[in-house]
């Protein structure tokens, strides 16, 4: 093995939010690349709706870090945070004369992939 740093990474994804991509992504749009702390402290006071299933994941990726890796929280930044489309749920209403009027309800999978600071 050579001598190279390992870097650590750790990831956490959460599949088939009811929130559509385009709305998730102006929430993750604002915290990418952020310190940890200061993302969860953003996403806590966000109107969005899309901010609390994105301040869960999170959370739940600080978790995964300390549990798992044993780093601390204030040594890792979010390296990676991006939301890709899930399953379309089609639904329609009634409209005049027998038509109907189809609605598309999205959802999406949101993936994070925090990462530790380099100290040299």
């Amino acid at each position: 093995m050579s001598e190279e740093y390992l870097r650590t990474e750790v990831k956490a994804i959460a599949r088939y939010v009811r929130v559509s991509p385009q709305k998730a992504r102006l929430v993750v749009d604002q915290i990418r690349e952020k310190d940890v702390v200061a993302a969860l402290d953003a996403l806590q006071f966000m109107p969005q709706a899309a901010a609390g299933p994105v301040f869960k994941l999170v959370r739940s990726a600080v978790a995964n870090a300390e549990e798992n890796f044993g780093l601390s929280r204030d040594d890792l930044y979010i390296s990676r945070i991006y939301v890709d489309g899930a399953p379309l749920r089609k639904w329609r209403r009634f409209g005049a004369r027998g038509r109907f009027k189809p609605i598309l309800r999205r959802s999406s999978h949101i993936t994070v992939v925090l990462e530790e600071y380099e100290y040299e």
